[in-house]
């Protein structure tokens, strides 16, 4: 599948702690869908410029959709302090938003990690957003703070019967097997859950399979909903 000619946009965010550094990968013109893709834990070294968020963002990129990438307060050249995961719920809310006013798209969301966590709390019951795909799921505390614990409970998704993607690493520490498969299990269809053998919480050495997992499901479960084009 052949991406669109990329052309990358470096734009601010008006969030509620202040600008947000993001990148735009612009998509088609005849796009279905907009997309956010969230980075991982800012105080273990997350940004927008993570490996997994960047193959994330090509593989929804391939479709011709424009992809949003941010960095959450405190994070880069994004204004704000770490907020633990409350926060930044606002600041996933901010690029929705942002998308949506410039798309007037569908919007999809996907994180890695702790943006997966955070970013599916503020998508789950948008109205706007009609697919989620979260990989490398923190469904084990990646740190002792109980603000921060609390983050990663997902009891608000079984509710959510929009489309869902769960990929993940057999060897992801910070993802047991049987934990994620038990999420999986306690929430509505539609869903699905991809685990990539050999693979650990970054995919390291797997990310071709990552980004295969994704296109291969976006093609599936997302392509073809209805779109805002007429």
């Amino acid at each position: 599948m052949s991406s669109p000619t990329p052309t990358i946009r470096s734009l601010f965010l008006e969030g509620p702690a202040g600008r947000l550094e993001a990148l735009l990968n612009a998509g088609s013109e005849r796009a279905t869908h907009a997309a956010v893709v969230c980075h991982p834990h800012p105080l273990f070294g997350g940004t927008l410029h993570n490996k997994v968020v960047f193959h994330t963002m090509k593989a929804l990129h391939s479709f011709g959709f424009p992809v949003l990438r941010f960095n959450f307060r405190g994070t880069g050249l994004s204004q704000g302090e770490h907020d633990h995961g409350q926060g930044e719920v606002d600041d996933v809310r901010t690029a929705l938003d942002w998308l949506d006013a410039e798309y007037h798209r569908p919007l999809i969301f996907a994180g890695f990690s702790f943006g997966a966590a955070v970013g599916l709390r503020a998508s789950y019951s948008d109205e706007r957003v009609r697919a989620l795909i979260a990989a490398g799921t923190p469904v084990a505390p990646v740190a002792s703070d109980s603000e921060e614990a609390r983050v990663y409970t997902f009891d608000f998704l079984r509710d959510c019967t929009k489309p869902k993607l769960f990929v993940s690493g057999a060897r992801d520490q910070f993802g047991p097997r049987a934990k994620l498969e038990a999420l999986v299990a306690s929430i509505p269809e539609a869903k699905k859950l991809v685990v990539i053998e050999g693979a650990d919480h970054f995919f390291e050495g797997r990310l071709r399979e990552l980004r295969e997992a994704i296109e291969a499901w976006v093609k599936e479960a997302v392509s073809s909903q209805p779109s805002a084009l007429s």
